[in-house]
């Protein structure tokens, strides 16, 4: 099974393609493979050996000031408002809930990882709600409001299974150890959660697309470019802590449905097309990655 890992996520993609309706109507059960996900992986670390690094300092920054000050700087020089809010949310959205199953494939220090996946979806669910009410299509919707809407949608797939696997691991030492033997599972039930978010996210552009060919075009270029920039800038950032892989994935694998959902919810709805573009890069990247692996390891 290793040996198909490298066509798993082109597979995704091709699946999502054809059978995006269904894809998307089939889209409600991604919440519940991320759940089982994350229990894997949690149960793999010892959560009592996670740590905040300068590493994660950094990439904080880089999400939360890059993406306020070209929204502004967008919006100042006059450009499209549903550009500035694509690049806003392409940059401000948090890092895949499953990125641990691509980053240790490839090499990455799980607590690394997982540090900050839940440091950066926690920071986001409190950052995102000050940045929608100042300058969503939205302002009605209350702070407060605001908040919780995100908490709940992060807290249901990320919080839970962190602390039942924190249960298991202090209470059920044993259950915790079958649980962390069959770790590898998380990289299949990823790549069914996939298909399912890409079919979801191909369904939205075939939606979206009509009359709107412009401000699409220059989403789905922009998203290019800046999955081309956090991936590399992560890495770099990765390689002077001693984890380059690390780097890449936590700044560049993002949750595009978490995305979605936020520009769907608080901005423009045309703006989530630049996060579902970059769905598709990163994966597709993600998919070169892991076959560069299995070629250099021949």
């Amino acid at each position: 099974m290793p040996n198909l890992r490298p066509y798993i996520l082109p597979i995704a993609i091709l699946i999502g393609l054809l059978f995006h309706r269904i894809c998307g109507a089939l889209s409600f059960l991604a919440p519940f493979l991320i759940f089982s996900i994350l229990l894997l992986t949690f149960t793999a670390v010892d959560l009592r050996r996670l740590r905040v690094k300068p590493l994660h300092v950094w990439l904080l920054a880089f999400q939360l000031v890059v993406s306020i000050g070209l929204y502004t700087a967008i919006t100042l020089l006059g450009g499209n408002h549903i550009i500035a809010e694509g690049v806003l949310i392409g940059i401000l959205c948090p890092v895949a809930s499953s990125v641990a199953v691509v980053a240790c494939i490839l090499g990455a220090d799980r607590e690394t990882v997982t540090t900050y996946t839940i440091l950066d979806n926690i920071v986001v669910a409190v950052v995102a709600p000050v940045a929608f009410t100042l300058i969503g299509d939205h302002p009605e919707l209350p702070l407060g409001e605001n908040m919780l809407l995100i908490l709940s949608k992060i807290g249901s797939t990320l919080a839970l299974p962190f602390f039942l696997a924190a249960l298991l691991q202090f209470l059920m030492p044993r259950a915790n150890a079958f649980l962390a033997r069959y770790n590898h599972i998380g990289f299949y039930l990823w790549a069914m959660a996939l298909t399912l978010t890409l079919g979801q996210t191909i369904d939205f552009i075939f939606l979206h697309g009509q009359g709107n060919l412009s401000a699409i075009v220059w989403l789905a270029g922009l998203a290019l470019l800046f999955c081309i920039i956090q991936f590399a800038l992560g890495r770099r950032l990765g390689r002077h802590y001693g984890d380059t892989v690390a780097g890449g994935q936590l700044l560049g694998q993002k949750n595009s449905a978490m995305g979605i959902w936020m520009a769907n919810t608080f901005l423009n709805p045309l703006a989530s097309v630049f996060m579902a573009f970059y769905s598709v890069y990163q994966n597709l990247f993600n998919a070169w990655q892991m076959a560069h692996q299995k070629k250099t390891q021949k």
